[in-house]
């Protein structure tokens, strides 16, 4: 076993349904540390090495950090990308401002990286902690009764006292706790996105600087914007380009991209885009539709022993540059709720758990529409302009970077559950929660572990 810090026995048994993405994995990793029977199931029979770029803000950096007191981020650091800041550049080339790296100011550094070498490292610790991850077990159907919930998997039914959604935005349990069928629709956006290595970038006078070392590029232009890096030492290479997109996403959103395609987008556009994108493997490019759902109105059945997590719940905009961090954040305070309630109160922890992240986490997807008009609506004649490039900046706000999800789930736990029980805050008011993880609480306690207290 990995964490010796990992709490007695709670009894509460959970059922997770997917593996393949961040979430699930993380809410696995922290019921077990909590003390939770954990059984994690997912549809594909073995979990590969795909997908391009993923980002997780400090707010997960923190949550990382504390996971096998401070090994699985050991085993991050050698394939992170290691840069001291980032340039970006109007869709000519021309400089619109530069970015230095957050470093420790927040708390914890940011991890970004290959999304399936950081999923395999998460997946195995998760296995290495004692978390049970059955491979191959499609879903069929969720169900609830009083007490109890569970799920019909490969013909066999499961139970649970919860059963977590986190599956992604497609997630069956969706439509146990709406009550009916949601379809995703189209954001009017898609992104470009590739990962691969760099060998022909170095050939070329162009591209060769991107070999040197770590670096993080972006590139803007009316209503498109490119995003590029180059990790492990300039070795690996990952760009993204999003872009207006109205096809219809009714069965699938994931396709092989064209070269020419992006050609015809950013084809006189700054050569080092024109290069890069001409570089790029045709096999490794991938045409990604983005999805866009409506806020829930809940994430929580009405017995509250099934609930959504991740994509299943709210899905993010890549301009957010926080799915994954949110994902992570959902999560640890799942698990911290279920901790805190026990047992006998496990409908209670889960009415907390949305009550304290819904109006954290609808924020923080707001910030990345706002990005993206921001970078996509920009006056291009006059951005090169002192006054004007800095607001191109990413935003770095302090409640969102700084903010201790496990720490904050403990502080105010005791209040929210209260105010639950009072019958305050009823499903339609949760969106208006604002600033509930500011609000001066009585407190319970976090474990006292190792695990709790780095970097609290």
């Amino acid at each position: 076993m990995v964490c010796p810090e990992q709490l007695p026995p709670t009894g509460i048994q959970v059922i997770i349904v997917g593996a393949e993405g961040i979430g699930g994995l993380a809410c696995a990793i922290e019921c077990q540390n909590k003390g939770h029977s954990v059984i994690v199931l997912e549809k594909f029979p073995k979990l590969e090495i795909l997908g391009d770029i993923i980002s997780f803000g400090p707010n997960a950096g923190r949550i990382i950090e504390r996971w096998g007191n401070g090994l699985v981020a050991d085993r991050l650091r050698p394939i992170t990308l290691n840069h001291t800041g980032s340039t970006w550049r109007r869709f000519d080339g021309a400089e619109i401002t530069k970015m230095r790296t957050h470093g420790l100011k927040f708390g914890s550094p940011m991890y970004n990286g290959h999304r399936g070498e950081f999923h395999e490292i998460f997946f195995n610790f998760a296995k290495e902690t004692g978390v049970e991850i059955r491979l191959g077990q499609r879903v069929e159907e969720y169900w609830e009764e009083p007490g109890k919930a569970g799920v019909i998997v490969n013909g066999q039914r499961m139970e649970a006292d919860l059963v977590v959604g986190a599956d992604g935005v497609r997630s069956k349990a969706r439509k146990l706790v709406l009550g009916y069928d949601d379809k995703p629709h189209s954001s009017g956006y898609a992104v470009w996105r590739t990962w691969f290595t760099s060998e022909e970038l170095a050939k070329d006078p162009l591209t060769e600087w991107m070999t040197k070392g770590d670096t993080h590029t972006g590139w803007f232009g009316p209503d498109v914007h490119f995003l590029a890096a180059s990790l492990k030492q300039g070795k690996d290479i990952s760009w993204v380009c999003t872009h207006e997109d109205k096809a219809d996403i009714e069965e699938s959103w994931s396709f092989p991209g064209k070269i020419e395609d992006v050609l015809k987008v950013v084809g006189d556009w700054d050569p080092v885009v024109q290069t890069l994108v001409k570089k790029t493997p045709p096999d490794t490019l991938v045409d990604w539709k983005l999805v866009y759902r409506d806020p829930l109105p809940t994430w929580i059945s009405k017995g509250a022993r099934t609930c959504l997590l991740g994509d299943a719940a709210h899905p993010f905009l890549p301009t957010s540059i926080q799915g994954a961090s949110q994902a992570m954040e959902d999560g640890v305070v799942l698990a911290a709720c279920l901790h805190a309630a026990g047992k006998d109160r496990v409908p209670l922890a889960v009415r907390s758990y949305e009550r304290i992240r819904y109006e954290r986490c609808r924020r923080a997807q707001r910030l990345g529409e706002t990005n993206r008009d921001t970078w996509h609506k920009a006056d291009f004649s006059t951005v090169l302009e002192k006054e004007k490039a800095g607001g191109m900046k990413l935003p770095t706000p302090p409640w969102l970077f700084s903010h201790d999800s496990e720490t904050n789930a403990y502080r105010v736990f005791p209040q929210v559950s209260k105010d639950i029980l009072a019958g305050k805050y009823g499903s339609e008011e949760i969106g208006n929660q604002t600033g509930i993880c500011e609000k001066k609480l009585t407190t319970v306690s976090a474990p006292v572990t190792k695990q709790a207290e780095v970097g609290a």
